[in-house]
């Protein structure tokens, strides 16, 4: 039985990196619509309303000293998914990689990075929510719903990207 070190190969037949390259095309437009895009409004008294996307309420974070918040929020919502996407249109435009580096890489995406994004993002919505009083009303958008689209989509391209991973 080989080692997880040993030598692995990825080959991608020239279809599917095709295809696959047109879905990161796709999940890189719903995510950054998604980060820009209101994903929700607060309305307090009823004729008081903020509505906030991911860059807007990472800026917030930022603003209002929350450094913590602001690092996992933007590291997690931001940085890691063009990270994820970099990295599968560059494994894709190779079709076939033998570099453990990039195969160790991509399992770790993989096996760990679907946790990353979208559950940040739904703790950041339920502590919003938690938050609220009674006199608040919150009113979810189009953003909050590009950017699920988005990780869910990049979630599938890892996937089908990673089953083209075998050990020699």
């Amino acid at each position: 039985m080989p080692e997880r070190d040993e030598a692995m190969l990825a080959v991608i037949p020239h279809q599917s990196a095709r295809w696959l390259r047109w879905l990161l095309i796709l999940s890189t437009c719903l995510l950054l619509a998604g980060l820009y895009l209101p994903m929700l409004t607060l309305t307090k008294f009823l004729f008081i309303a903020n509505s906030f996307s991911v860059m807007s309420g990472i800026h917030e974070l930022l603003q209002r000293g929350h450094w913590f918040l602001f690092v996992l929020v933007g590291v997690f919502s931001v940085v890691l998914p063009v990270l994820k996407i970099l990295l599968l249109f560059l494994l894709l435009q190779l079709r076939e990689v033998n570099s453990t580096r990039y195969i160790r890489i991509l399992r770790m995406m993989h096996d760990y990075g679907r946790w990353g994004m979208l559950d940040v993002m739904v703790v950041a919505v339920m502590i919003v929510t938690v938050k609220l009083d009674v006199i608040a009303e919150i009113e979810l958008h189009a953003g909050l719903y590009l950017f699920a689209a988005a990780v869910l989509l990049i979630m599938y391209v890892t996937h089908r990207v990673a089953g083209f991973v075998q050990l020699k």
